[in-house]
């Protein structure tokens, strides 16, 4: 593991509790689909999508997408393109987006457009966590398992300079001089 240990703000057993709900929730609401398509977005959400399609009640397939960002001065800032595409074709098909975090939801909601085109039977998006302070996104979030603080985490997926991911909770990064927002998180029903 690492010397460094963030404090925690979502503890393992509560992380795993939410994953129990949120998995209940998209196997009620895709009751009786044949092979629901769960799409991860790498590289965060693989240790979420691992949970949560272990614990689904119907019939799953796993793929994943990569998204990167364009390093030109010329498009505006977070302008992302794909990395990695599918490997499946959804037209026809139920599909989960499975993401880490989201704050803007931009990325997200091009995912959403992006696959939309491509004529699935339907698109659902699914995100661990959600930063406060974005209410108005571009993007629906039909599941979310948690809402956070507006601050850098890591764990259970959630990288900071692409480390810390193998934590199995969730903490929070910040300066030496800053404190935790000490508020509760609330869990999205």
């Amino acid at each position: 593991m690492s010397e460094f240990q963030p404090p925690v703000i979502i503890p393992a057993a509560a992380i795993a509790d939410r994953v129990d709900d949120l998995a209940r929730r998209i196997s009620y609401d895709h009751g009786g689909v044949e092979d629901l398509l769960m799409v991860g977005v790498l590289r965060g959400s693989y240790m979420f999508l691992a949970d949560l399609t272990r614990r689904l009640t119907v019939p799953c397939s796993v793929d994943f997408i990569s998204l990167t960002e364009y390093d030109r001065g010329s498009l505006p800032a977070g302008s992302v393109r794909l990395a990695l595409d599918l490997r499946v074709d959804i037209r026809g098909r139920h599909v989960v987006l499975v993401e880490d975090i989201v704050s803007s939801g931009c990325t997200l909601a091009y995912l959403v457009k992006t696959f939309e085109l491509r004529e699935p039977a339907s698109v659902r998006t699914c995100v661990l966590a959600r930063k406060r302070g974005h209410e108005h996104l571009a993007v629906r979030l039909d599941y979310v398992g948690f809402e956070i603080p507006d601050r850098w985490v890591v764990g259970y997926g959630l990288d900071y300079d692409n480390k810390y991911r193998a934590f199995p909770y969730i903490g929070v990064v910040h300066a030496p001089d800053t404190e935790i927002d000490a508020e509760p998180l609330r869990q999205t029903p």
